[in-house]
């Protein structure tokens, strides 16, 4: 905790309970799952015209994994990453963030002296030299990298040229809507604790708050007082902070207002948090384009303005919702584009265990956390037995023979109604995607579905 709130100046609080806990929770997690998911499984179905066989699929480690650590998470993030690697059989490289090269280099300490074998966990110095180096000189078999798009887009151009599989965990751009039968109290509330987390530096916390008008004024007067109390937050650096005051100062410009009155130049890497309301959907913080505790606020007309706005950004990784209709924002899930939708509450499911999270198009892509993360640091292996006696003949069938076998493979598979196409998922050309949705009652009560 100590080491973690020295380097990212979170507090350490905040280190305990948004970086320790969730890799704590995950390794309990993965004691109990893991070696169920990876164990060799038996697959079914194998049709009456194969006789004597069986199948197995086996989960074999991929090799060498390396990981391009972060560090805005510096135990959370690099913890699950390294755990769900080890767990799944393989070594593992690490370059630690040049931000927190002491808290990695300890949590790496420690899984060597929990009795990992020699040479299963290495790590290189914490210098943004060191990455490109450690994969030429290394070669992994499988990189994940976790930071900005920039860099992972020259991380997917060293991959491509080797034909090296990766998971890239890139940032999202993300909004949090408020239906116009949200609880707009607790939907301040849920938002503003996303934004202001860790300093509003999480890939997931929401950069546009899009406001149904017929809640705006109730909105953002349960937003007020939480703006109006907020205190400085350090970043990680001053440019972080420039960034941010270079975009609010754009937004004030073409017509946005800070809720709370107050707009203060930050103090080197020091900025108060702001909530800026009445925000043009032009604005250019609307776009999302920073990494601190700055939201832009914009009144929509309805839902479908609402994900408008919201699809016009380039980078979605998570949405929250804010409704108490939750068939309606579950039905709306897939139009948001994200991976990871939330109903009336803001990045904190996100931490659950077994789930995975996976960025899409410029918020990366590759799947970690939860049994895809693990299975992903794997590689399939197909078994098949067949018995020495009961087997399909190798001889070529009679004419006859032939004959009789297409008459009952005819039989057996033709004629059948062809399978409904889902011609809603065709129209909005939307991958498959893994969506978990929770439920906060404004009682406090969580239902999960």
């Amino acid at each position: 905790m100590a080491l973690v709130a020295r380097e990212t100046h979170k507090p350490p609080f905040e280190a305990l309970t948004a970086d320790l806990l969730p890799l704590l929770v995950s390794c309990r997690w993965h004691e109990r799952r893991a070696a169920g998911l990876l164990k060799p499984r038996r697959v079914r179905g194998k049709g009456w015209f194969a006789p004597g066989q069986r199948h197995w699929v086996h989960r074999e480690p991929v090799g060498l994994v390396g990981i391009i650590a972060t560090w805005n998470y510096p135990v959370q993030l690099l913890g699950i990453q390294l755990l769900q690697a080890l767990v799944a059989g393989n070594r593992v490289v690490v370059k630690p963030s040049e931000h927190t090269p002491d808290s990695q280099r300890r949590l790496m300490e420690l899984a060597v002296s929990a009795g990992l074998p020699p040479g299963v966990l290495r790590w290189t110095e914490a210098t943004r030299e060191a990455g490109p180096r450690m994969l030429d000189h290394e070669r992994p078999d499988h990189v994940i990298f976790t930071g900005s798009t920039r860099v992972g887009r020259q991380v997917a151009a060293w991959a491509a040229q080797r034909l090296t599989p990766t998971t890239l965990e890139l940032s999202g751009h993300d909004s949090a809507l408020v239906l116009a039968d949200a609880d707009p109290a607790l939907a301040a509330r849920a938002i503003w604790n996303g934004l202001v987390m860790n300093a509003g530096q999480t890939c997931m916390a929401p950069r546009r708050v899009l406001v149904d008008r017929t809640v705006y004024d109730r909105f953002l007067d349960a937003l007020a007082p939480l703006a109006a109390g907020a205190r400085p937050l350090r970043l990680i650096d001053d440019a972080s902070a420039a960034r941010c005051w270079e975009l609010v100062a754009a937004a004030h410009q073409s017509g946005a207002r800070s809720l709370s009155g107050v707009m203060e130049r930050p103090d080197g890497p020091c900025l108060r948090p702001l909530a800026m309301v009445d925000c043009p959907p032009s604005a250019v913080l609307v776009e999302g384009e920073h990494f601190g505790p700055v939201v832009a606020v914009v009144p929509v007309a309805d839902m479908q303005e609402a994900i408008g706005v919201h699809r016009r950004g380039g980078q979605h990784l998570s949405v929250s919702v804010y409704s108490r209709d939750v068939g309606s924002a579950r039905r709306a899930a897939a139009e948001l584009g994200a991976s990871y939708v939330t109903i009336n509450d803001t990045v904190l499911p996100t931490v659950h265990p077994a789930t995975g999270i996976g960025g899409r198009g410029l918020s990366g892509w590759g799947v970690s956390r939860g049994a895809e993360g693990l299975l992903a640091l794997t590689r399939t292996v197909t078994v098949s037995a067949t018995s020495a006696r009961v087997r399909l003949p190798l001889s070529t069938p009679t004419a006859a023979s032939a004959a009789a076998l297409a008459k009952l493979i005819r039989r057996v598979f033709g004629g059948g109604r062809p399978p409904a196409l889902n011609t809603s998922a065709v129209a909005q050309q939307e991958r498959t995607e893994t969506v978990v949705l929770t439920r906060a009652a404004p009682g406090g009560a969580v239902n999960k579905s």
